[in-house]
């Protein structure tokens, strides 16, 4: 077998989906013997809140402009300016996101790398004319397209013309389980979670994230339960949704939802914390509007919880109507009264039942053999090009 070095390319070293794809990807291929460097951007001079066992290497990031097109500039000069000193040389250089993506296609123009790969998670509709000539290059100059679902699949080859290679997504079952750690108590008490049922979601409170609906449906279950809890964790983005939480949190007042008793906002929860806080929970609501994946709601299956989530692409790819109760994201009520019925005994045990057989079919293992099947493929095209 041949080993490969490789080099995977993240925005962040914070908690979101696409980071935390790099990550579990860098471990896998590191287990399956190549050697894989992270490079991510460090914002705050504190890296990851991550174990891993393969290298990265952190980007030092200044503090941002309050433009976002400048901060966008700013970032992709930072890795472009940090990645033209290495000595270190790549078989495969990946990003997992526009920035990064920009930044290695800079590379290739300066002739100091050869070529790079691209995963596209999502695809943003961004208001800036700028941001989306970032996004459209960060495609368009890959060498190589990946993505992780057949919707994401369908729509690059609708906008772009460009197939891209479908890789899955996985779960760590060595942290996320349902078997009690013994934690639960303690983190339920640091975090006031005295309530019952307690609804959990993570990702933060955004726009595709639903987190307005999702807290208008929690307002008419608070009717019915008023001892309930909602926690939202997460947060850590690069975008500014400030709008969007004024808006949130004025709804909270309006509907006397308390912050701190029903809503409970814990903000971007520790690495070590993050498997903990699903068995705190009952259930796990996830009604967004756009994601890549979800990989949040294969972790909860993992964690033994049963699932809430949008009835439309990409979670219809991996689940159906006896795994999860799929609803409509535009619909309160809908979401409403699946956070009502996802509590009753019998729906949730045959959820938890019926959900469990997805777990062995997503694995890192599986798809660091995909990703590498892909490599191997673009290395030697690249050689047969230089012939």
């Amino acid at each position: 077998m041949t080993l490969y070095r490789i080099a995977l390319l993240t925005y962040s070293t914070k908690p979101r989906g696409s980071v935390i794809h790099t990550l579990e990807l860098a471990e896998a291929l590191h287990k399956l013997g190549h050697y894989v460097c992270v490079y991510a951007l460090d914002k705050d001079g504190k890296g990851f809140d991550y174990t891993s066992s393969c290298d990265y290497d952190l980007v030092p990031a200044q503090a941002a402009p309050i433009d976002i097109d400048q901060l966008i500039q700013q970032r992709i000069q930072e890795f472009v300016s940090y990645l033209s000193q290495l000595q270190s040389v790549y078989d495969v250089y990946h990003a997992q996101d526009c920035i990064s993506a920009n930044a290695l296609a800079k590379l290739v123009q300066q002739q100091q790398i050869s070529s790079f790969v691209r995963t596209i998670h999502h695809i943003e509709d961004y208001s800036s004319h700028y941001l989306q000539q970032c996004q459209d290059r960060s495609i368009r100059n890959a060498n190589l397209c990946l993505c992780v679902s057949d919707c994401w699949q369908k729509e690059i080859q609708r906008q772009y013309r460009i197939h891209a290679p479908r890789v899955i997504n996985g779960v760590n079952l060595e942290r996320f389980s349902p078997i009690a750690s013994g934690l639960e108590s303690s983190l339920k008490e640091q975090l006031g979670l005295s309530g019952s049922p307690i609804y959990l979601t993570v990702g933060g409170i955004e726009h595709r994230k639903n987190s307005i609906r999702l807290l208008q449906a929690f307002g008419q279950v608070l009717e019915d339960y008023p001892t309930a809890q909602l926690v939202i964790a997460g947060g850590a983005m690069l975008f500014d949704y400030q709008t969007y939480r004024d808006d949130f949190f004025a709804l909270a007042d309006r509907l006397d939802i308390q912050i701190g008793r029903s809503l409970i906002l814990p903000g971007v929860v520790s690495d070590a914390e993050l498997p903990i806080l699903y068995r705190t929970a009952d259930a796990f609501v996830f009604p967004s509007t756009k994601e890549g994946w979800g990989l949040v709601v294969l972790e909860a299956i993992a964690s033994g919880l049963p699932v809430i989530t949008s009835n439309q692409p990409p979670f219809t790819e991996f689940l159906s109507e006896t795994q999860a109760l799929l609803v409509s994201p535009d619909s309160t009520d809908a979401i409403a009264q699946a956070m009502r019925s996802v509590i009753q005994p019998n729906v949730s045990r045959l959820l938890m039942q019926q959900s469990q057989s997805i777990l062995s079919r997503y694995t890192w293992e599986n798809s660091a053999k995909m990703h590498l099947h892909y490599y191997q493929n673009q290395i030697t095209n690249i050689k047969t090009d230089l012939y």
